[in-house]
């Protein structure tokens, strides 16, 4: 039987739920401490997933001997505090994205994780879904690649509350939140696995009056090639995203969570009345929950006594945060 891996989660949230419904199919997986500032909301919590040992002190927690790895889903501002004391005391950490709140704090974390010889892993679910795989597979069938575009822009409730007075979470720069760093990153991350650092950005966003932006849009260039990307927690858009080459195109459906993807080769030219296009479905129905990919992957690593994952680099998370960085100062966002 393969050896469990025993969790200790931080963060009581809705993406603490879906990861363990996600990692359900996984048998290796074992969701054994809750760690919440609020003692009741523990409680609930543990009692709804069937999780033994219960914390309100991540000191308590990494320093217990029920867990091998600590899954860190709070605010942003507090990744890389938590990440450095798990890590710190031998614990694997798996850390929602984005990783840290700036690139700083996000270099810390991958030179305390090399330090203390443990694994250290984005939970950035799109690059471990099946379907990325299959995109770097097909981007060779399009010929020379001119550009990369991506979108998310999803109107979010908690944006309703803002203009009813009320401040959540979501809004408040001294958390290191806002769009870029929730939605954004989905566009920004892919970019950088498949392309690396861009040679160059220029950004624009909407900025709220807490401090934080609300939507935003930015440009890169890359050698031959050119890059979009768009985000937004205040308007909806339904556009899919596209790798454009001479040759071909690859459609994908959702950036966030690749769900479909179309080849579609060029047409002959035709002024317009030539040919209509003919797109062929390159992707696969996914077997599992989006989440349950990206803790297959950080347990195959933890049993594998690998340090750092080959699709979710460190290297990767550490120049996303520095793209983010980059568009929230052209923005003017307030960072900490």
């Amino acid at each position: 039987m393969a050896r469990k891996i025993r969790f200790g989660i931080v963060g009581t949230g809705k993406i603490s739920e879906w990861v363990i419904a996600g990692a359900a199919a996984d048998s290796r997986f074992e969701a054994t401490a809750i760690c919440s500032r609020s003692e009741q909301r523990a409680i609930e919590f543990a009692g709804t997933h069937g999780i033994k040992h219960i914390f309100t002190s991540v000191s308590d927690m990494v320093n217990s001997p029920f867990i091998d790895a600590v899954y860190v889903a709070t605010p942003n501002s507090t990744h890389a505090r938590i990440a450095i004391e798990a890590m710190t005391h031998g614990k694997h950490v798996l850390c929602e994205k984005p990783l840290a709140a700036n690139a700083v704090q996000a270099q810390e974390m991958v030179d305390c994780a090399r330090d203390n010889k443990v694994l250290l892993m984005e939970a950035m679910i799109a690059t471990l879904n099946p379907n990325f795989q299959l995109l770097k597979h097909f981007i060779s069938h399009l010929g020379t690649l001119r550009r990369y575009f991506a979108a998310y822009c999803q109107y979010s409730s908690r944006y309703d509350k803002l203009k009813e007075g009320i401040v959540m979470n979501a809004w408040k720069p001294e958390l290191a939140n806002g769009a870029i760093m929730d939605i954004g990153i989905y566009t920004i991350y892919p970019m950088v696995a498949l392309f690396g650092e861009p040679q160059s950005i220029s950004a624009s966003g909407i900025l709220l009056h807490t401090g934080v932006d609300a939507q935003g849009s930015a440009d890169f260039k890359y050698p031959g090639m050119s890059a979009n990307v768009i985000y937004s927690k205040i308007a909806n858009s339904y556009i899919q995203s596209e790798l454009e080459g001479e040759d071909a195109n690859i459609i994908i459906d959702k950036i966030h969570s690749i769900d479909s993807l179309s080849l579609i080769p060029r047409p002959t030219p035709g002024s317009g009345r030539g040919p209509k296009a003919e797109w062929t479905q390159i992707g696969h129905p996914l077997c599992h929950d989006r989440y349950y990919y990206e803790i297959k992957e950080f347990i195959d690593l933890v049993s594998q006594c690998k340090t750092e994952s080959s699709v979710n680099t460190h290297w990767n998370s550490v120049t996303t945060m520095k793209i983010l960085d980059e568009i929230r100062r052209q923005i003017g966002v307030k960072t900490m």
